[in-house]
């Protein structure tokens, strides 16, 4: 259409209408956002002579990425996990906050509850005889440089075929599978046990590959492991690392890799490694150390509050 409304008294009188700015209750802060969304919306319609058949299209995307629960997937797809972080990092820089390990996105996949150990866990059952045995270990170091012992880390990662204990569609997994909540011994040391992860891709006839697939890109992830690190005085830590080697570790759909976030992978194949660690196999091993950060004027401004899965 070559009619241009929306600059008009009528739809800017509408558009605060349907926000509710002209209405005593409901959230200002809510009023303001969804005035802004509606608002850029509309433009979006305007400018690029959107169709009625395009907007009802999109309106069933929405209906299908919800009934599919792949809001929490599209949204790294599209950048905005990413973009989250990308401020906090800017912020931390403006206030001067000292540099620790690099925060990434936490995805959607962690669930809480995970058992907890000390020192040590092992956090495969076994029962996924595919995986390479990983041993990964480090220590978690305060804002004045110094072990920190009684932190919390909270690990979590997919099995060899790119799934998740709790959301495995093969059924497959215990719960807890590849989860632990790991507490730091008395010189801030953890470390665990488990099998190598794969990579995920996003579910194929999905509506976030569906979307993907209209901008040209692939939806698949390299292996990577999550964490949460927590200690008392300090900001909690949301990362994760990718797995040194991955084909897809520059190449990440959800945009989670960061520099020094890629450990180095070592191989160890000789008598006297394996017997240290009492396995029976060749292994691999991690090595990463936390550096958390203080907070701010006694708060922990990276806390984000979301809806995250229990059992």
């Amino acid at each position: 259409m070559s009619v241009k409304i929306f600059e008009s008294q009528e739809v800017q009188d509408f558009l605060k209408l349907a926000s509710g700015l002209n209405q005593d209750g409901g959230t200002p802060r809510v009023k303001e956002l969804v005035h802004r969304i509606v608002s850029d919306l509309f433009k979006v319609i305007e400018e690029y002579d959107v169709s009625p058949d395009e907007f009802w299209a999109a309106v069933a995307y929405i209906n299908r990425l919800g009934s599919n629960q792949e809001a929490g997937l599209l949204s790294p797809g599209l950048g905005f996990d990413r973009y989250l972080d990308m401020r906090m990092d800017a912020e931390d820089q403006s206030i001067g906050e000292p540099e620790g390990t690099p925060r990434t996105i936490e995805g959607p996949l962690y669930v809480a509850g995970a058992p907890v150990e000390h020192g040590f866990a092992r956090l495969d059952d076994g029962s996924d005889t595919n995986g390479d045995t990983l041993i990964m270990h480090g220590t978690v170091f305060g804002s004045d440089g110094k072990p920190v012992p009684n932190a919390q880390v909270e690990v979590w990662h997919a099995n060899t075929k790119g799934f998740y204990s709790h959301f495995d569609p093969t059924g497959e997994q215990q719960p807890f599978n590849m989860r632990r909540t790991i507490i730091t011994d008395g010189e801030g040391r953890y470390k665990f046990q488990s099998i190598m992860p794969k990579g995920y891709g996003c579910p194929p006839d999905g509506p976030t590959q569906q979307l993907l697939n209209h901008l040209g890109r692939h939806g698949n992830r390299p292996a990577h492991i999550h964490f949460f690190v927590s200690a008392d005085e300090h900001r909690k830590l949301t990362t994760q690392i990718n797995i040194d080697g991955d084909p897809l570790v520059n190449d990440d759909f959800a945009f989670a890799t960061r520099e020094g976030l890629v450990p180095p992978v070592i191989e160890h194949t000789d008598e006297a490694s394996i017997k240290a660690h009492g396995l029976k196999g060749p292994f691999a091993e991690i090595k990463f150390d936390f550096h958390l950060t203080p907070l701010i004027d006694g708060v922990d401004n990276q806390v984000v509050e979301r809806a995250r899965a229990s059992a």
